[in-house]
């Protein structure tokens, strides 16, 4: 996997929100234990499956100061596309996007859904899959982010660290004129 390497520093971001304000992760680190960041789109039908467990888990997480945020890089997507969605879903969480997908280059997305699980001092604890089911949550045996989030917030060791991400690639900007 290319990116940010489990251990490293997490890239810092700026970036506008869906809500109409920007955000950053440094802002984030500074008054959360962890940020979960998930690399989302629109268009992916495996990140639609997700939509309710992502609600769910930040419902869980927020009294644990935990915050989760979705960020969109794809170049085939709208920023008002977006902003539907949101409102649309009711999403308890920020969801930001990354225009220039700088973000998503320095974190080393190659697909959507992927998770990242940020610690407080800013380094990367965990990368990949949300759990291992993306049909549906009936049919989970193993939530990797859960998981890797209570891990972290009881200072065990996170086992796995990472897994392989699974849906839909990035489109990214054509590099041509």
């Amino acid at each position: 996997m290319n990116g940010t390497v489990i251990g490293a520093y997490a890239p810092d971001f700026e970036l506008p929100g869906t809500n109409g304000t920007v955000h950053h992760l440094a802002r984030y680190l500074d008054d959360c234990r962890a940020v979960v960041v998930v690399f989302f789109s629109n268009a992916c039908p495996h990140c639609q499956t997700y939509i309710d467990r992502l609600k769910g888990l930040q419902r869980d997480v927020r009294d644990r100061q935990v915050r989760l945020v979705a960020i969109n890089a794809n170049d085939s997507e709208t920023f008002e596309s977006m902003k539907a969605l949101a409102r649309e879903a009711e999403l308890n969480f920020p969801y930001l996007r990354d225009v220039t997908q700088d973000v998503a280059q320095c974190f080393g997305v190659t697909v959507t859904p992927e998770a990242f699980l940020i610690d407080k001092s800013g380094l990367l604890c965990y990368r990949g899959r949300i759990d291992d089911y993306a049909e549906s949550e009936a049919g989970v045996k193993r939530s990797y982010l859960q998981q890797a989030i209570e891990a972290l917030l009881s200072d065990r060791p996170i086992n796995p660290s990472q897994t392989q991400a699974e849906g839909c690639p990035i489109i990214w900007r054509s590099s041509t004129p």
